[in-house]
């Protein structure tokens, strides 16, 4: 994997996210495991393929598209977490920690688009 890459923060930010995740559901039960954590896990770990699936894209419209795949599973990624809480699957703070994680790197994945699509004027 190149340096440039595993250094890039949003990469960052989403692999620490799956990791702080896979962390929590190492204590759920089979069927919780399978009904919830399938997806929920799905969605977290997308945010970071596509991000790193955008790294070996040549241009740059090709690159935004997986930005955008990884928005919305960043997206989906909120509604598992938010399921979760809401059934008392996860504590309150647990809950609060993976939410600011996820607002964190919504918030930078966005600005991350936005500096890709101020290249493309240039």
């Amino acid at each position: 994997m190149d340096k440039s890459l595993e250094n890039l923060e949003i990469y960052q930010i989403a692999l620490l996210l799956s990791k702080k995740s896979r962390e929590i559901f190492s204590s759920f039960d089979y069927m919780t495991k399978k009904v919830i954590w399938e997806q929920y896990i799905r969605s977290i770990d997308s945010v970071w393929a596509n991000i790193a699936e955008w790294y070996w894209r040549f241009h740059y419209l090709d690159s935004v598209k997986f930005y955008y795949n990884a928005r919305w599973s960043l997206f989906e990624s909120k509604h598992w977490i938010k399921l979760m809480y809401d059934r008392k699957l996860v504590s309150e703070n647990i809950y609060k920690s993976i939410r600011e994680d996820l607002n964190t790197l919504w918030k930078k994945l966005n600005n991350f688009i936005s500096s890709i699509k101020e290249k493309l004027k240039t």
